[in-house]
C-alpha cells in the first residue's frame, strides 16, 4: 500500500533544515505552485514546517508523499480521490482494507482506459 513510514533514527528535523519551496519543487519534478496547491488542497499528510518568518521548509518524508501524490496524478487520479487517500493514511492503522479497495479502483479505471486507447489506436 502507498503510504510514507517515518524513518527510524534520529528526530525529525525542524523547520530551520529542510529544503525550500524552490529546492523542494526540483527534487519532486513539480511546480513551486503545484506544492503550494497540493498543501491547499488537502493533500499533504504532514503539517509542513515553517521558519519564523512563515516560509515552508520541506522535510524527507513530505517529498516522498508529494512524490506518491505526483504518480497519482499521473495516472489520472482525481485530486478529490487522492484527498480521500491522504485522510485515510493520516487516519493511521485500521483502514487499509478502504485504501487497498480506492487503489485497486483506481486501477481498474485506468487499466479500462487503456483498453479503450489501445483500441482506438
Amino acid at each position: 500500500m502507498l503510504e510514507v513510514k517515518p524513518a527510524s533514527g534520529p528526530a525529525p528535523a525542524g523547520p530551520q533544515t529542510g529544503l525550500t519551496i524552490a529546492e523542494a519543487a526540483r527534487r519532486t519534478g513539480v511546480s513551486v505552485h503545484t506544492l503550494r496547491y497540493y498543501e491547499r488542497a488537502g493533500l499533504v499528510i504532514t503539517t509542513i514546517d515553517r521558519t519564523h518568518s512563515g516560509r515552508r521548509r520541506y522535510q524527507r518524508e513530505d517529498l516522498k508523499w508529494i512524490s506518491i501524490c505526483t504518480k497519482l496524478r499521473s495516472t489520472g487520479m482525481p485530486i478529490r480521490t487522492i484527498r480521500r487517500y491522504a485522510q485515510l493514511v493520516c487516519a493511521g492503522p485500521g483502514n487499509e482494507e478502504e485504501r487497498l479497495a480506492l487503489l485497486e479502483s483506481h486501477r481498474a479505471d485506468v487499466t479500462a482506459k487503456l483498453a479503450e486507447l489501445a483500441e482506438n489506436l
